[in-house]
């Protein structure tokens, strides 16, 4: 399993990437609005997941998603240790399941079927991110 990205709530997007960019030096790879839910992808330094800032989730914890090479195979093995499987779901790179662990971790695995995925969303910007100085990030409700 490698950790691909961590899928992160935001109440306010634009606001939220522009400090990472802005203030810890992240890059801004895309920022799309589309089907109801805004995402922005960030990357911070030069290895690691990418962060994907988000306004859909219903819960406000990350998501950890792990990239699996085969998912059939590796669901049957973490079922094996006892593993309780959550929900299936499609991302835009392919196939995914999404389930907490017993301590309440958020965790996703997904097989990539669509690497063309990437490329089709880099550098889309759908809405303006501004100097960190525009508007302070936004308080996450508790």
């Amino acid at each position: 399993m490698e950790l691909d990205f961590l899928y992160v709530p935001s109440a306010d997007i634009a606001a939220d990437a522009t400090y990472w960019v802005n203030v810890l030096g992240a890059r801004l790879v895309f920022a799309v609005d589309g089907m109801g839910a805004r995402v922005a992808m960030l990357e911070v330094g030069s290895s690691g997941p990418r962060i994907l800032l988000t306004d859909h989730l219903e819960d406000q914890r990350t998501i950890l998603v792990y990239r699996v090479e085969d998912l059939v195979r590796t669901e049957k093995e973490l079922r094996s240790k006892g593993w309780k499987r959550g929900r299936s779901l499609e991302i835009p790179h392919g196939p995914c399941v999404s389930f907490a662990t017993p301590g309440g971790q958020r965790v996703a695995i997904y097989q990539l079927t669509r690497p063309e995925v990437a490329n089709h969303f880099a550098g889309r910007m759908d809405f303006p991110i501004g100097p960190a100085s525009e508007k302070p990030p936004a308080k996450r409700p508790k």
